[in-house]
């Protein structure tokens, strides 16, 4: 058991290696006029095999993504239930796509498709169906602590097994029953994944399609040109937060701000802030900075519930500065130019991070915090210390916009710089146990993600062929005349959204619905995407089941009702913030006239 458990962490850290070295090699063959024959091919197939083995791992470490909303049941014998009826839906629907995945790979074997001259695609899709395997049998195996106990999930596989077999069987009954058990099931703390996947498949075999629809279109999401960034970007994400790289720039922040008013508070937004940009609104940023920066917080004395407060609200901020990931996924569902959505959201960006600097001054005037005297030589020491990390987000616009570098290879040479500066030049991390670590932390992350994305867009396909947006549009036009109306309207329904839903999953499934509101009312697609990530980024805040305050929660080991409390000044901050980034469209496309987009 040990050995497979190595061979599936090996292959896993093996493909997301390979995908940081192709694009690397890409770059200088491109400038002879060459490339690795089928290399762009193979990388978006390996973003498949990081998705699927990822997922895989998560699973083992019982990490799948899920709502919080499960923690809100009382403990006993209800939650116990609860968890139970998640796990059997859970089970399921893996065991409902294992063999659409094997009908998708006989499929595709006998169409014989090729990634390059001598690999099939078939051979890249068989990580399918073996990763639903394993993710259906770890999860029965998590289940509980006894056979017994499995017995719910086990029956669930069962009857996942036959829906597959049998998909026609389902086109004669109503999908609402097993849509409600879906959403009751995630409700309870099932995946995510399980939640999204389960209704596509319901809806689809209702309408007499086969689940592997579904597959088809995961397919698709997974091998999009772009996709392969964000992985990349997550992998940098954790080679700073594993390495002393918070460390180096809080002292640069320190030295820089430390003397004014709230200094330490403004310190630690912009921290925030910059591992954000790389890590997304996974919650990696409060679980790794989060025991650090609260004591530097606390040593300066500054309120225990504003120092919760601030820590919570600034984990997801800097998501509208690029290269944050929500920007790219963005990009690719509503077919914006990534690179525009980069560039427009700079100054909201940067106007969220200053609202919650500036409530950090506030705090630092009125709770009467000491001031530290600016000292021009420890801030020299401190900048020349952290010159690496800071010169990492310009190298990644450089090559980007000087069209040395595809957003793909860009975020591969990203990751190749953060291994080096701190393995090598740094020497925070070992070449063996740590960067092993690093790549499996990272997989398990990306994995979940990505496999909700797999999902949400089997979902949001269904939602297409239904014609639900057209339908939704014509709704909207007929009872709603102001763009100002629409817009109000249009930050409460996203606001909504993200307190219950991951911003990826969010991404996938909302934005096709809205692009098609926002063309009718005129707003210009960049400012929308700005305006979509900016609620999804609230929504991390929001009450009751805001993914920021049960990470907070979890983190600092304080009841979650502290939490709310907490939040609740920073909320209507950064809501006020949201308000003028709405309404003002000039934050957003000033700088794209600017840059002549």
């Amino acid at each position: 058991m040990k050995t497979l458990r190595k061979i599936e962490e090996a292959t896993a850290s093996l493909a997301l290696a390979a995908m940081v070295v192709l694009p690397l090699i890409e770059i200088p063959l491109r400038s002879f006029g060459t490339g690795i024959p089928g290399g762009i091919s193979v990388e978006r197939h390996l973003t498949l095999w990081v998705a699927f083995l990822g997922a895989s791992l998560a699973a083992r470490e019982g990490r799948l993504l899920s709502l919080a909303t499960g923690d809100l049941l009382p403990e006993g014998k209800l939650r116990a239930v609860g968890g139970r009826l998640a796990s059997a839906v859970a089970a399921a629907v893996c065991a409902l796509f294992f063999r659409a995945g094997i009908d998708l790979v006989l499929e595709e074997r006998a169409a014989a498709t090729m990634i390059t001259q001598t690999l099939p695609v078939w051979v890249a899709q068989v990580v399918m169906p073996v990763g639903f395997f394993l993710i259906g049998l770890r999860l029965i195996w998590r289940s509980a602590d006894s056979w017994r106990g499995r017995s719910a999930s086990i029956l669930g596989a069962l009857i996942g097994l036959l829906l597959a077999q049998f998909p026609g069987f389902l086109a004669a009954w109503p999908s609402w029953p097993g849509v409600f058990v879906a959403v009751a099931a995630t409700l309870l703390g099932g995946p995510i994944f399980a939640g999204l996947g389960g209704i596509a498949a319901l809806l689809f075999m209702a309408e007499g399609v086969p689940p592997v629809a579904v597959l088809i279109e995961t397919y698709g999401l997974s091998v999009n040109p772009t996709l392969a960034a964000i992985p990349l970007f997550t992998l940098v994400g954790f080679f700073l937060a594993e390495g002393q790289a918070s460390s180096r720039l809080l002292r640069l922040f320190h030295a820089i701000v430390g003397w004014a008013p709230g200094g330490t508070a403004v310190v630690c937004a912009c921290v925030c802030a910059f591992f954000t940009l790389f890590t997304g609104g996974s919650g990696v940023t409060i679980l790794a900075l989060g025991a650090l920066l609260f004591h530097v917080l606390q040593e300066d004395r500054y309120p225990e519930r504003f120092s919760l407060g601030l820590l919570t609200a600034s984990g997801s901020l800097g998501l509208l500065l690029p290269p944050a990931l929500p920007l790219i996924l963005y990009g690719i569902v509503a077919s914006v130019p990534i690179e525009d959505l980069f560039i427009g959201g700079i100054i909201p960006g940067v106007l969220l991070v200053s609202l919650v600097a500036a409530w950090g001054v506030r705090a630092g005037i009125k709770s009467g915090v000491e001031r530290r005297p600016f000292d021009p030589r420890e801030a020299t020491r401190a900048l020349w210390a952290a010159k690496w990390e800071l010169f990492l987000p310009v190298l990644v616009l450089f090559v980007i916009f000087q069209g040395i570098a595809t957003l793909v290879e860009a975020a591969a040479l990203a990751a190749l710089y953060a291994f080096v500066i701190q393995c090598l030049v740094h020497r925070d991390l070992s070449l063996g146990s740590d960067v092993a670590r690093v790549l499996r932390q990272c997989l398990v992350l990306i994995g979940g993600v990505l496999l909700i994305l797999g999902m949400a867009i089997g979902f949001s396909s269904y939602m297409v062929d239904a014609m639900i947006p057209t339908r939704a549009l014509e709704w909207v036009q007929s009872h709603i005349d102001s763009r100002i109306v629409f817009l109000l309207c249009l930050n409460v329904f996203l606001l909504l959204v993200g307190a219950v839903m991951d911003i990826f999953a969010a991404t996938v499934v909302i934005v096709p619905l809205i692009v098609p509101l926002g063309m009718a009312f005129g707003v210009h697609p960049v400012h929308l995407g700005i305006i979509f990530v900016a609620n999804l980024e609230l929504g991390y805040l929001t009450p009751p089941v805001g993914l920021n305050l049960f990470l907070a929660s979890y983190r600092f080991d304080r009841p979650i009702l502290d939490l709310y409390r907490a939040a609740v000044p920073f909320l209507l901050i950064l809501g006020l913030g949201v308000l003028l980034i709405t309404y003002i469209p000039l934050l957003t496309t000033g700088m794209l006239t600017l840059f002549g987009r």
